[in-house]
């Protein structure tokens, strides 16, 4: 059973949560879309069905389980020491996410200033390859469709702008929410979530374009694969956010969190500057140089 106070009535010094189905059900959810892709690949009609019931499954535990999380918060049985196992849980995941996106920088890096390079230089390359030319942007030796390189004063330039600025207008929500001003924590967070959804349009309509009119593809040799790997790893990153803004903004609306105890926020507000700092780094290393 659940420790929600001790003798004297005040939070315990840790919180003990009571037995909960949840890490089950999200294990079978879990399994049930990793067999439903192995089907997909292998052409098995059932594949699509068993995802799709895998992700309601995940849904349905997410929903259940911070539902759980958020009334074990408001009921201030989190102590300093919870709160501080989780600052430190929410830095190791952030750390590796750091790491996650090392991993594609470096294979955009040793593409760009080695593969490349070496595949040009070799004795037989023009025998091999004929017209290949060791500069980037390339598809790489052997790739026989043409395409434009994604210009970085467009869309991509827009977005960065929308990304910084959701930077600057969570930072001042949550200023607000440290100096009890609900009414600007609200007007703030409804920015910074109409800014996420922006973005998002607006790399939707940077795809399509990409996709038509510049004729980049994910099976446009290295230079598509890269392309597509890191800003849609990047875009799959900003859904999550924008959906943990709307939560948090609907939980502001509702009255949640203090000036003192606002962990979930703050939590959010380091995973939204994550996503801002990757998309800079994005933005000079793929769309600019």
């Amino acid at each position: 059973m659940a420790q929600h106070q001790t003798a004297h009535g005040a939070t315990p010094a840790y919180f003990i949560p009571q037995p909960a189905p949840w890490p089950i059900i999200g294990s079978v959810g879990l399994f049930s879309m990793a067999l439903g892709a192995v089907f997909i690949f292998n052409a098995i009609a059932a594949g699509w069905p068993l995802l799709a019931l895998g992700a309601m499954v995940i849904l349905y535990m997410m929903f259940r389980w911070f539902g759980d999380v958020i009334r074990e918060s408001e009921g201030n049985l989190y102590s300093k020491r919870v709160d501080m196992s989780f600052r430190w849980s929410m830095s190791w995941f952030i750390f590796s996410e750091v790491m996650f996106f090392a991993a594609f920088f470096g294979a955009l890096f040793w593409t760009r200033v080695v593969s490349v390079p070496d595949l040009g230089s070799l004795l037989h390359a023009e025998t091999l390859w004929p017209g290949f030319k060791a500069e980037w942007p390339s598809a790489g030796p052997g790739a026989t469709e043409k395409f434009t390189q994604m210009g970085a004063w467009g869309l991509p330039a827009l977005n960065t702008f929308l990304l910084l600025s959701s930077g600057v207008t969570i930072t001042v929500a949550h200023w607000a929410l440290k100096e009890q001003k609900r009414g600007l924590l609200n007007l703030f967070m409804f920015f910074t979530v109409a800014l996420g959804a922006i973005f998002l349009v607006c790399q939707v309509i940077e795809y399509g374009h990409g996709y038509s009119d510049l004729n980049l593809k994910l099976t446009t040799g290295v230079y598509g694969s890269t392309f597509y790997m890191l800003t849609g790893f990047h875009g799959f990153h900003v859904t999550i956010g924008t959906i943990m803004l709307i939560v948090i903004l609907a939980r502001c609306l509702a009255g949640h969190f203090k000036p003192d105890q606002h962990f979930a926020f703050e939590a959010v507000a380091w995973y939204w500057h994550f996503v801002d700092v990757v998309w800079l780094g994005l933005f000079v290393f793929v769309y600019w140089l």
